[in-house]
């Protein structure tokens, strides 16, 4: 068989005479045009499908992004994401006057009965042009010393108007006038979720600090050094010295006092304040009685003895919460007795001293309850009537 060269095949085969049945349009010719022009049309129509495509996309995407009330805009600040009606700057520029910087000092004693001076610092937030400034019992409890910082730097010495164990609060003043004082919102109309922005002394160091959160929940049940609270939880960053500063919402108005945050490992943002109306009511009371008024008591001083070592540093058999001192004359009257285990009061078990607490709170100064106590293995039931309770603890 003959083999061709590729010139030698090009040339018979494009050179044979045409037959007389070929169609005229199959010409070498016309076939090369006829494939260019399907080439031609076959990618217009790709581009313009192409086009398309995109047009509907771009439509359908954007348009949609744009127009669906589901969607939230990229890049949002927390101050628009949680409905607030004021950026964070302007927040700190309406609030940040009216917080102040807390140091105090404690004078205590060491193995060898010598004087050691502990220095503490908190916040506080003005309550008055006239100098009374709202912060927490625990920040100025057993001190010697309390010095004020303004935001502006002035140094005050202060003094202690009253202090209320029980809800954490207490109120100080400083000789000065023309103070910026707190504005107040209504801590029971805040909703979870609502911007929330704390402003203290972090480790009394960093006064005038501000950090930003949401409200993270309502009503929060904490138990702290044996009191139960009904507290704001946010996940603004709270640290040491915070304490006693202000928590506030969208429009630069206080809706909490800043008092504890969860620490350990792993443990991030779980921050708490007591609800604005709450320290409100409690500091008034305190500013105009020392006191808080109608509260309820036996008249007796608790000694917290759960734990098994401080119930062995006292001698004691059974872990429980006990009467350290008889103070009022109805709880002598009904038979106190330093040293009795509180059992129940009425049908409740008293385990630990926030028990004893919230049950009081079930009653009114005046009323007679039923305090079972166990002493010398023997269960005794007194009856006592509530006194009203005058004194700071």
């Amino acid at each position: 068989m003959r083999e061709y060269d590729n010139d030698y095949y090009h040339d018979v085969f494009y050179t044979q005479p045409e037959r007389e049945n070929k169609p005229a349009g199959l010409t070498k010719k016309r076939i090369a045009l006829l494939l260019i022009l399907c080439v031609t049309v076959s990618s217009l129509f790709g581009i313009g499908s192409a086009y398309i495509t995109t047009s509907v996309m771009q439509k359908n995407i954007f348009t949609g992004f744009i127009e669906s009330p589901y969607v939230i805009p990229m890049n949002m600040e927390l101050s628009s994401a949680t409905g607030s009606k004021l950026s964070v700057q302007q927040i700190i520029d309406v609030a940040a006057e009216a917080v102040v910087e807390i140091s105090t000092e404690s004078v205590t004693s060491d193995f060898w009965m010598r004087q050691i001076v502990r220095p503490g610092a908190g916040s506080g937030v003005i309550l008055s042009p006239e100098g009374y400034i709202m912060t927490n019992n625990h920040v100025i409890r057993n001190t010697n010393k309390i010095t004020v910082t303004l935001r502006d730097g002035t140094v005050y010495d202060a003094e202690v108007v009253g202090f209320d164990s029980q809800t954490d609060v207490a109120v100080i003043k400083i000789d000065a006038r023309g103070l910026t004082p707190v504005i107040f919102g209504d801590s029971d109309g805040i909703l979870l979720g609502d911007l929330a922005v704390a402003i203290g002394n972090p480790l009394g160091q960093l006064g005038g600090t501000a950090t930003v959160g949401i409200i993270s929940a309502l009503d929060r049940q904490i138990t702290i050094e044996g009191k139960s609270m009904t507290l704001l939880q946010t996940d603004a960053a709270i640290n040491r010295g915070n304490s006693g500063g202000g928590l506030f919402n969208q429009y630069g108005e206080l809706i909490g006092l800043v008092v504890a945050k969860s620490e350990g490992s792993g443990i991030e943002g779980l921050g708490f304040a007591i609800p604005a109306n709450l320290a409100k009511t409690v500091a008034g009371q305190l500013i105009e009685s020392g006191y808080v008024r109608g509260r309820p008591q036996i008249g007796i001083q608790m000694i917290d003895l759960t734990s098994a070592q401080d119930a062995m540093r006292y001698g004691v058999r059974t872990q429980g919460v006990y009467v350290g001192a008889v103070l009022s004359d109805g709880a002598k009257r009904a038979g106190f007795q330093e040293g009795d285990l509180l059992y129940f009061i009425e049908d409740t078990r008293i385990e630990k001293p926030s028990d004893l607490t919230d049950e009081l709170m079930k009653y009114n100064v005046g009323d007679i309850i039923t305090v079972t106590v166990v002493r010398d293995n023997e269960m005794l039931d007194l009856q006592v009537i509530l006194s009203e309770q005058t004194q700071n603890r």
